[in-house]
């Protein structure tokens, strides 16, 4: 059976760090969702957002996550908003290990403040914003995980580090 690890957790939490270090370290393949669907879709996530809206690109987030599970195991670094579908937690749940990392509001905003690409932070870029998103998505984010992992004030080594232990992968030789 594949084994995926994927990663959650709001928008500057390190997904898209920690999936890369994890796939240098383990040498398991490793697939930023968002960044794949932007390739799929031929246009940016802020674009689809603008021209489409959030149900569309949600849509989209469900199908290319259904079928990236489907092709092959590895790491996949998944969207802020990817565990808010139920069904896309049942299928994730199915095909592995989904671990959650958490981060404070101001760390996420000193993380994220000179950011273009957060559409769902357009307007809002402050951190009592985040924090209120955070809570409103906590939930969902918490009945997803596997593990939760804090990432405020360490380094992303220590993070996967951790990551691979409770996982039970092994470092790739060097």
């Amino acid at each position: 059976m594949k084994q995926t690890i994927m990663l959650i957790g709001f928008m500057g939490t390190g997904k898209s760090t920690v999936s890369r270090k994890l796939h240098e370290l383990a040498g398991l393949k490793e697939t930023d969702l968002d960044a794949y669907i932007e390739k799929k879709a031929g246009c940016k996530i802020s674009e689809i957002f603008e021209k489409q809206g959030e149900t569309a690109f949600r849509d989209l987030e469900t199908r290319y996550l259904r079928e990236l599970l489907e092709e092959s195991s590895g790491i996949i670094s998944c969207g802020g908003g990817t565990v808010l579908r139920s069904g896309n937690v049942a299928c994730m749940k199915e095909h592995g290990r989904i671990v959650l990392l958490t981060a404070q509001p101001d760390t996420i905003y000193k993380r994220v403040r000179n950011s273009t690409s957060r559409p769902v932070l357009n307007g809002h870029m402050n951190v009592e914003y985040i924090e209120q998103l955070m809570e409103a998505r906590r939930e969902a984010y918490e009945r997803a995980a596997d593990l939760t992992i804090p990432t405020d004030f360490r380094s992303v080594e220590d993070i996967c580090g951790e990551i691979l232990k409770k996982c039970s992968i092994s470092v790739k030789n060097s």
